[in-house]
């Protein structure tokens, strides 16, 4: 048996026996030479983080190419250090699930400190502080889901935490925002020294956001003479602070089981999950699919170094916009969402598996290369055909990839805007292209409206996944039956003028019929999904 850990690295014949990639450098002169000039500090300490940016770092300290490592730091749940992160020693295993059943295993030894974001925490707090105050620091980069960004509730009211912020000052910050902010005001008042603030979170214009943030906790406290005025011209200016866009996509479910067994099998001690008391599920490992793109806009005020050497590409700022609505418009994201409402509607449990359901492989080759296509702008860095094609032949027909259409179906409501009201608004604004050439798009829409049934193709009922508009939505269907004659436009007609569903008023540009049409047949009994589904696609 071999542990985790620092002891257990000693012996890498066992590891590289069970074909394991360790890491390649003196992860002691590493550590050493990180802690006294840290480049990159993480917040975020999940699961995308260890599969991609780490592994990356790994790859680069490997080659020779960087000589200094990461720092993690989880201002969530600081469990997920305490109880994976420290008693592994900063280390991990990355399973690379590979199309081909191959998994490829590797040693992740590149994050080197971590500490946890908590101000009533004096060493550790003190500790980011003295990080944010070095003249070495280049990157503070962030995983933290677009939620975390957020100062308001689901009503718009200031968060308690962040109005409490406002007025205590960054001496006692208490949000997320409002201790990264209290670390900035730390590297303000050492020198305003230049930093990149780089969020990497897969929402649209990430950067904005967290300037944003920022940018009101330094407004309230130097309203309230609780930071120096200067302070916020040193968050406005971006020739110190810079906060770029990115544009991030790597699927990275949660540790699997069978991922488990596997590393099990090679006789490695402690693996087993731990669940934490914020019902965060984080393993010793993290299982990964092997494409990845990670597009960042080169705005480095303090310099960078050349993470392009280990796979990373960087822009400018409307390069990455025009990748960002590829993907998002078009080349993956769209297809996602119709495998997850097609996949609970068929009683399909993974992603994968649907791609050997003919009629489901030719709904997603239509809607990304006929109907969504041709209205993709070409970002240059990325080929839009060539992106489709590694989606739809490498990526979601992955078998060893354990993705489910219940996981990627949840928040529905807020992605269908996005991920198909922009291609109705390009043919919509086009001369040449017609909504009404439009055919499975709004099928896809029907499709959504029929899950909200929660009934699938064979009558069974199913727990729809969570999305905060399902208590508006859901009563426009409820008592709708299968094989019941209903005015299918009486009732939807409210929920498809919604363009903050949609992103267009469905009505307005001549798809509303067309989706009652499809719903009708979707809802004439047991079996109807497949029928209708057929038939649009003749």
């Amino acid at each position: 048996m071999i542990t985790l850990d620092n002891k257990g690295l000693e012996n890498k014949a066992e590891w590289q026996e069970k074909g394991y990639n360790l890491p390649c450098f003196d992860r002691e002169k590493v550590a050493k030479a990180t802690k006294e000039n840290p480049f990159w500090v993480h917040f975020g300490a999940g699961n995308i983080f260890r599969a991609y940016q780490a592994n990356v770092v790994q790859n680069l300290l490997n080659e020779g190419v960087l000589d200094r490592g990461l720092i993690a730091v989880e201002g969530f749940d600081y469990e997920i250090i305490e109880k994976m992160y420290r008693p592994h020693d900063e280390l991990s295993i990355l399973a690379t699930l590979k199309a081909d059943g191959k998994v490829e295993k590797t040693v992740v030894g590149s994050v080197v400190e971590s500490c946890v974001l908590d101000s009533e925490n004096e060493k550790e707090f003190g500790r980011l502080q003295e990080i944010f105050e070095k003249d070495s620091l280049q990157m503070a980069s962030f995983t933290i889901t677009e939620k975390g960004y957020s100062l308001v509730d689901g009503k718009g009211n200031t968060l308690p935490a962040v109005e409490a912020d406002y007025t205590a000052g960054p001496a006692k910050a208490m949000s997320y925002i409002g201790k990264v902010s209290s670390l900035l005001y730390s590297r303000y008042l050492a020198g305003e020294k230049p930093l990149a603030m780089v969020s990497m979170d897969n929402c649209s214009h990430n950067g904005d956001k967290l300037y944003d943030a920022i940018l009101a906790f330094a407004k309230k406290w130097t309203e309230n003479g609780l930071a120096e005025e200067g302070f916020l011209q040193y968050i406005q200016a971006k020739e110190k602070v810079s906060f770029p866009w990115t544009m991030i996509d790597k699927i990275t479910p949660r540790p699997d089981a069978s991922v488990e067994a596997i590393l099990n099998k090679d006789g490695i001690e402690g693996l087993e999950p731990v669940v934490t008391s914020k019902n965060t599920y984080v393993a010793p490992f993290v299982n990964a699919e092997e494409c990845e793109y990670l597009v960042i806009e080169d705005s480095f005020p303090n310099g960078r170094p050349a993470l392009e050497k280990g796979g990373l590409l960087f822009t400018e700022r409307e390069t990455v916009d025009k990748v960002e609505k590829m993907k998002v418009c078009t080349c993956l994201n769209p297809l996602h969402t119709t495998l997850a409402v097609f996949g609970c509607l068929l009683g399909y449990q993974k992603i994968s598996d649907e791609m050997k359901d003919a009629d489901l492989k030719k709904l997603v080759e239509i809607i990304g290369y006929k109907e969504g296509l041709p209205v993709v702008i070409d970002p240059g860095i990325l080929e839009p055909k060539a992106f489709i094609d590694t989606v739809l032949n490498v990526r979601i027909p992955n078998p060893f990839m354990p993705d489910t259409p219940q996981r990627i179906a949840t928040d529905t409501s807020q992605k269908l805007a996005i991920r198909f009201g922009e291609t109705i608004k390009a043919y919509d604004a086009s001369d040449k292209l017609e909504v009404a050439d439009l055919k499975l798009i709004p099928l896809v829409f029907a499709g959504w409206l029929r899950y909200l049934m929660a009934v699938d193709d064979e009558g069974n009922t199913f727990t729809l996944s969570p999305d905060p508009l399902l208590d508006t939505v859901c009563p426009y269907v409820a008592d709708i039956k299968l094989g019941e004659n209903v005015d299918v436009e009486e009732k939807l007609k409210p929920v498809l003028q919604k363009k903050e569903i949609f992103g267009v008023d469905l009505y307005e540009v001549g798809m509303a019929k067309t989706v009652c049409c499809y719903f009708q047949e979707m809802i004439a009994g047991t079996g109807a999904i497949r029928k209708s589904l057929q038939k649009a696609l003749a």
